[in-house]
Parts: structure tokens; sequence; C-alpha cells
């Protein structure tokens, strides 16, 4: 090493204290060191800090970029939690615009979850290769009632009103507006339909069918092929999503935003998956609390030999050998944590579970050869959470309690002793049992005669919108990146399993240390 500051006038000491420089010094411990068995209890997050590391890029070049399952990779790591308080079809999709996903609860009737899904897929596209056609005779009512149930008005209207004959008009709602309401049940659509329409021709590519879309400045592009018979569609709409939510998370092909869902591993959901993927899903959510059961197992060959473009994400698991099982059958990733979420008393009921860190770390480590991601599922409080849990080898993050209070996630707002609140309850509480079945099918494996509660019902504090809250944790997690110094998901993983990133553990003190402390009286606010 050149241009060192002087530290000894002795040549031997002086030489001594540059080779000393000259070495990397490895302070704190590896992970493995961190959670060798033989040396520490089990540990969760608020156990251990990870040490800082050298910064020479800023924490907007970050990327949070992660594979989510062995197919599709998302923008940020942040998944929602299928809990009846926390993910429908408006959390689903405003997460999947934002760059995480959504995944949608079960505690309801096949129908009202398949249409959830449905919502998410039809919110946003590329190319639509499906689109709802009429034809000419249909009634200005047909397209209302597709406007009622679909969100939209924008119907192509072809000569059999099925895709693939000939495009003959486009019914909008400036064509329908302001109708007289006496017509609106026998108005046919062929006189009021547009018929001078800008369209292009089947093949063209979807960067190319934009610029026309933009030029146009129409709100639809009929895609047709040499005959003149519709193909398929562009929305204006959509391109404006693309616009607005850059890392929304997407199908490569459809470009239709991901779509989730959970399931049990009851015979009965067979019926359910079958629905569900008729509506679009692309990621299935086997949800249990102890996953490695030959239910699931047997659950995982179903749905890989029925629906082989299916993903799977098998769980809840929070050992090795919990791991393997669902590996060999075939998971495509894996749901960690039992026990650990805020409104969850499973250890406290069963004696079954693992403190969440170590469980991810453990499965993580086992599963990351195998090129099986891990998602962390629970006991997540804090952006800090997040960026441990990523440390350990998660590739996301499933948050419940984090997400229930935003304005995206069911239920209503009111006030107790002036804080504006939402309800929050675990899947596992009685409350949540006595609404559906999805409970009783997570929680218990046969027909129980006494249901034991393994959840409560609780209020978490109003977050506001889940755009602002997400882009919140988005900054903090880069953040913390950032200090860390690695530049990526993969590059922080990476380090850990090499030993260049460093954890410390910390007592009771230095987690009292490293809160709030000393003051009489705070605001803690999170992000403006």
């Amino acid at each position: 090493m050149s241009n060192l500051p002087t530290f000894s006038t002795d040549p031997k000491i002086q030489a001594k204290l540059e080779e000393i420089l000259s070495k990397k010094a490895d302070d704190g411990l590896t992970a493995e060191q961190l959670f060798n068995p033989s040396l520490s209890d089990g540990l969760t997050y608020n156990d251990f800090l990870v040490l800082p590391g050298y910064i020479d890029f800023p924490a907007s070049k970050v990327s949070l970029e992660t594979k989510i399952t062995k197919r599709f990779s998302i923008k940020t790591p942040f998944l929602s939690s299928p809990m009846d308080t926390v993910t429908e079809s408006n959390m689903a999709i405003h997460m999947a615009l934002n760059g995480g996903l959504g995944v949608i609860h079960h505690n309801c009737p096949v129908e009202a979850q398949a249409e959830m899904v449905r919502k998410v897929k039809k919110f946003e596209n590329g190319f639509i290769s499906d689109p709802l056609c009429l034809s000419p005779d249909h009634t200005v009512a047909d397209v209302l009632k597709i406007k009622e149930k679909f969100g939209y008005s924008g119907i192509p209207v072809t000569q059999d009103g099925k895709l693939g004959s000939k495009l003959l008009g486009l019914v909008t709602s400036r064509d329908i507006d302001f109708l007289p309401v006496n017509e609106v049940e026998t108005k046919p659509l062929k006189s009021i339909m547009t018929t001078q329409l800008v369209t292009a021709k089947k093949g063209i590519s979807l960067k190319e069918a934009n610029s026309i879309l933009q030029q146009s400045r129409k709100g639809k592009l009929p895609i047709v092929d040499e005959n003149g018979c519709l193909t398929a569609l562009l929305a204006r709409s959509d391109l404006i999503k693309a616009r607005d939510y850059p890392w929304a998370s997407k199908d490569t092909q459809s470009k239709q935003l991901l779509s989730a869902a959970a399931i049990s591993t009851h015979e009965e959901d067979k019926i359910r998956l079958k629905a569900l993927v008729d509506a679009g899903l692309d990621i299935v959510i086997l949800d249990s609390s102890q996953g490695n059961s030959t239910f699931q197992i047997g659950m995982i060959k179903y749905i890989k030999q029925t629906y082989p473009k299916l993903d799977v994400v098998a769980g809840n698991v929070v050992t090795q050998e919990q791991a393997r099982q669902l590996i060999i059958a075939g998971a495509d990733a894996l749901r960690v944590g039992m026990g650990s979420g805020s409104i969850c008393i499973t250890q406290e009921i069963t004696a079954c579970g693992r403190p969440q860190g170590t469980a991810v770390y453990r499965v993580a480590q086992y599963a990351r050869q195998f090129g099986v991601p891990v998602i962390a599922d629970g006991g997540i409080s804090n952006v800090g959470h997040i960026i441990k849990a990523v440390a350990l080898g998660a590739s996301g993050v499933m948050m419940g309690s984090l997400l229930a209070g935003t304005a995206e996630s069911p239920g209503d707002y009111y006030y107790h002793n002036g804080q504006r609140l939402k309800k929050y309850r675990g899947m596992g509480s009685l409350d949540a049992m006595d609404t559906g079945d999805a409970a009783g099918k997570r929680y218990f494996s046969e027909v129980d005669r006494v249901k034991v509660a393994q959840g409560v019902t609780g209020a978490v504090v109003d977050k506001g919108s889940v755009k602002r809250f997400v882009s919140y944790l988005t900054t903090g997690v880069q953040h913390g990146l950032q200090d860390i110094g690695t530049s990526s998901v993969k590059a922080l993983q990476d380090g850990v399993v090499s030993g260049d990133v460093r954890f410390e553990k910390r007592t009771a003190s230095a987690q009292n240390e490293g809160g709030v402390h000393g003051l009489v009286d705070y605001e803690k606010r999170l992000f403006k």
C-alpha cells in the first residue's frame, strides 16, 4: 500500500502497521457463527444487527429486484399476507403496481376469490388477447352490464360478437353517456358505435402499437389480421398505468399484473384451484400452518401434474427437513414462519415453531442449493426487520400487520381514543373461523369438534395509501442496503454466504439502546 500516513519513526513498527492495514479487518460474526446452534439460542430479528460496510453508490441505485418463485421475479421483496383483513383485489392490485405481490385470501366462497383474481388480471394488460366482444345487434344495456361487472365500457363490435370475426366498430362511454334512459334497453349498438377506427396489423410489437395509440389519441387500438378480423386489443389506460408504475409486477408475456392467491390442501380445494386458474392465477400459495404433511405433498404433486405452468409456494416450514420434503414434491418457493406473526399464538398453543431469524436462515441456507426462493412470513414490524430477513436469505417478506392499516386493505376505519384504526385479525382467530372455513382448514387437518384458536383479533393504526407506504418501505430498505455496502438483494445475500457481510448479537440492553430512549415524550413519524 502506498501513500500511507506515518505511524512510527521505527521502520519495523511502520512496516508491521502497514501490513495490518493491507488486510481486511474482519469484525463481528459471519451468519454461520451467529446462528451456530452450539453457541447461540434461536434468534429473532431483534436479537442481532448487520454491521455496516463500505458505501460507493447512492441509495437510489440499490436494486431490490428479487426472484419470488423459480419463474417469477418482482422489483421489491414485499408481499401482502393472504388474510381477510389484509389482501383482497384492491390490495393485490396496488401491491403489484408498486413492484410487490398481493396474495388473495381464501376465507370466502370460490366465486368471490376467483372474481378477485380476475380483477387483478384485467386491471392492466399489454395486448388484451381475449377482449370481450359484442355483436351489432347487442344493446346499450349489454355494454352497461359489462361496465358494471368489469369496470370498463370500451367494447369492440364484431360481426358475430366473438373474437376472430370481422371488426365492425367500437363502443365507448362517449357513445352511450348521454343516451335517454328509455333507449338503453333497446338501442342496438350498430346505430351508435364508432366505425372510423384506427387499427394495427397482427404481429405488430407492443412498442410500435403503443406509439400508434399515443399518436392517435384514441382510447383503444384494435389489432386485426389481413382479413380485418379482430385478434387483440390495446388500451390507452394500460399505457398510462405502465408509465405511472414502471416497477409493476407483470407477466413477461401477457404484460398483465401478477396474481397470487391462497388455497388449503383439502380435496375440495381442487375445485377452488380450477376456478382460480381459469381466472388467470399465476402463483398459488398452499396455506397451512405446518406444511410438512402428506396432504400438502399430495396437493403439490397434483398441481404440478395438472397445471404445470402454475408456480406453487409451499409451507409453512421452519426446519430444513420440512423444506426437503416440499422441495422433493416440486415446490417453486417456500414460505417460512410458524407462530411469529403479531396476531399468531401457534407457539403458545401447540408448543411448535421456531424463532423467525433462525428459521429463515436455516431454511434459506438449505433451499438456496436447489434454487428455491424463500419467503419470510411473520415477525416483520419495521423496515429493519425486512432488511434482516433479506440478509438471512429471504427473497421476499410477507406482511400482515404492517399493511393491514392501509386504505387498500379490506374493512372500514373507526376511531378509538382519538386514533384512526382498522380491524386486524389472525386467520387462526375464532373471529376468522366464524366468517369462513379457510381458517379451520389452515390450522386443522381433520374435522375437530372443538376449534382451538391459534390467533387473536385486534386493531392497527391507519397507515394511509399503500402506494406511499410501500414507497417508504422501498426507500428504507435501499438505505439499509447502502449502509451495509451492497447495491442489490443478490449482492447482500452473496455477501452473507461468503462471510463479507457480518453480524453482531445484541443484548436486551443493546436493543433498548437501539430504539428511542431517555425522552419524557416524543412523536414518531415514519415518513412524510
